[in-house]
């Protein structure tokens, strides 16, 4: 109770401090997200549209997301430096996979009838992909935004130990200092925020599951 007592107190008093670090996780997290769907449902297309290189694609995605998460951080430092783009960069490649993999099983489980209909009212290749492939595969691509949003919003705790901003400030100077106050006032709005990410996008994927049924 009493350390409960001290983190609300502590909390209170640096709450626009907080509130800065919070903002500031959150946007590493979209930057780093948003990129990777930029570029993951591409390669997720290329990957259904040429078969031969699904395997390379996807495993690529694989060995970056199977990369300690600070030996991933450590390496792109030496590129890009201390800051929050080698951090962005590290969100980028943790988030590709989920993307990736969601968007191309979502794409392979359209009904190949629905596809010879499309060809047969005259659609083509780009037509089907953008009218019929896309819209019914929303509910993977939703799913894999959500999890490479979750899987960020923990990475991005570590961005500190690179020089990156975020939440993981708090963490990491609470671990120097040995408080727990600290550690909590960083670890526990991290969480939160995870939890928040995981229950808006269920409920968007939720959404486009009922709009394409």
């Amino acid at each position: 109770m009493e350390l409960l007592t001290e983190l609300m107190q502590y909390i209170m008093n640096n709450q626009s401090e907080l509130l800065a670090l919070t903002v500031e996780h959150i946007l590493l997290v979209i930057y780093g997200v948003v990129l990777a769907f930029i570029v993951g449902v591409p390669l997720a297309i290329v990957a259904v549209k040429i078969p031969r290189l699904a395997p390379v694609i996807l495993s690529v995605a694989n060995i970056l997301q199977n990369v300690p998460s600070l030996a991933m951080l450590a390496i792109l430092m030496l590129y890009f430096g201390l800051g929050n783009t080698a951090v962005i960069i590290g969100l980028f490649f943790y988030s590709l996979l989920p993307i990736i993999r969601n968007t191309y099983v979502g794409l392979q489980e359209v009904s190949g009838s629905l596809l010879d209909a499309g060809k047969g009212v005259g659609m083509n290749s780009f037509q089907l992909l953008t009218k019929v492939q896309i819209p019914l595969s929303l509910p993977f691509i939703v799913a894999g935004l959500r999890v490479a949003a979750v899987i960020a919003v923990g990475v991005a705790s570590i961005a500190p130990y690179i020089g990156g901003g975020g939440l993981g400030k708090e963490i990491v100077s609470g671990i120097a200092q040995r408080s727990d106050i600290k550690i909590l006032a960083g670890a526990i709005p991290a969480a939160l925020l995870a939890i928040l990410a995981d229950y808006l996008l269920g409920f968007v994927e939720k959404y486009t599951k009922k709009r394409t049924a």
